[in-house]
């Protein structure tokens, strides 16, 4: 299945049923009189959060989405049913952004989360509805209201809990896949990774996920190479593990060049807490892995850790930083949630 993260679609809620102009005329009852039906409501347009999507994909072969139109009234007092409603189901973490793309609508952070984009047409009076003791023959009725249209924007970010960035072939595909069950291709030339990828991580009886997305290049913000639209699937974590080519010839410029990009991109993804880990260890000769080690540290001004997702090379200490960051920004999430709560009786 193709990975689709933003896609613009057309929705139109459908139009209200008119109201019936009708009479009885009954054989045997005296004196007769209007009964023409309401006329139904109009279908909504809703957005619903639903479990078991990781894409956008269903939103690129099919654009347009309409609410059906309310049943028209009918003699007899019969109303028209209600139009079906379009359900747009979308997953987790997708943003709903106004035609303009930068006007948000919504943000479906949980499974079961709805909203209505566009209502409805209300249904028409009936004949019925305008009876009354001076007007006992009434023949007019109400069309239904027209529904609303609009173009919106869908946007997916991925929830995850911690996200990894650096440079193209700088070892965040090798290093998820060695953590966790994700498969992501891995090969030996730029740019293998093409979309994002998500990995459950089991450590210490806990699990998390990280996000691996495709690597950044200098000018990434301004379109360069894949660009930096991906970033977006890391804005969401608490935590960024930024991995450097340790067999490159330029490890601080290479620092400093997705350093730039975070920076760039905004959204605080630069200030992120962020470990910063000095990769493919396993090919470098001892003075030379404490040489390059000492040169990132001090281009970065913290402490760097040392790691090889192939070899297995501090992988369990790296975790162990993720998610003691994790836990904590959990633990924060949770407080701010019972402080919410309002205070006083419960069953």
């Amino acid at each position: 299945m193709k990975f689709l993260d933003q896609a613009k679609i057309y929705v139109r809620s459908g139009d209200g049923g008119a109201g019936c102009i009708s009479f009885r005329r009954e054989k045997f009852v005296e004196f007769g009189g209007p009964d023409g039906g309401d006329g139904g409501k109009g279908g909504d347009v809703i957005v619903e959060c639903v479990d078991g999507l990781n894409t956008l994909i269903d939103y690129r072969y099919q654009q347009h989405f309409k609410g059906k139109t309310g049943t028209h009234g009918m003699g007899q007092n019969r109303g028209g049913a209600n139009g079906d409603d379009a359900i747009l189901k979308v997953p987790v973490g997708t943003q709903v952004f106004e035609e303009d793309n930068e006007t948000l609508i919504a943000d479906m952070t949980e499974v079961g989360q709805r909203i209505v984009l566009v209502r409805g047409g209300n249904g028409g009076f009936g004949n019925a509805y305008f009876k009354s003791s001076t007007n006992q023959a009434p023949r007019h009725a109400n069309p239904g209201l027209e529904g609303q249209e609009m173009w919106i924007w869908l946007r997916l970010k991925l929830i995850a809990d911690a996200g990894l960035v650096g440079l193209p072939n700088a070892g965040k595909s090798t290093f998820l896949a060695a953590v966790s069950r994700a498969k992501p291709k891995i090969a030996d030339y730029p740019f293998t990774t093409l979309n994002p990828n998500l990995g459950v991580v089991e450590f210490d009886g806990e699990s998390f996920v990280i996000a691996d997305i495709p690597g950044l290049i200098e000018g990434a913000h301004e379109g360069a190479g894949l660009g930096d639209r991906f970033l977006g699937h890391v804005e969401r974590t608490n935590i960024l593990l930024h991995l450097v080519d340790g067999t490159s010839e330029t490890i601080a410029d290479d620092y400093h060049t997705i350093k730039e990009e975070l920076r760039a991109y905004g959204q605080g993804l630069d200030e992120k807490p962020v470990i910063i880990a000095l990769n493919k260890c396993d090919a470098l000769t001892e003075d030379l892995l404490v040489t390059r080690k000492a040169e990132l540290e001090e281009a970065c001004g913290q402490s760097v850790m040392t790691l090889s997702g192939v070899a297995g090379i501090n992988v369990r200490e790296v975790l162990h930083l993720i998610l003691k960051e994790v836990k904590a920004a959990r633990a924060a999430e949770k407080a701010a949630e019972q402080e919410a709560e309002p205070e006083g009786w419960r069953p």
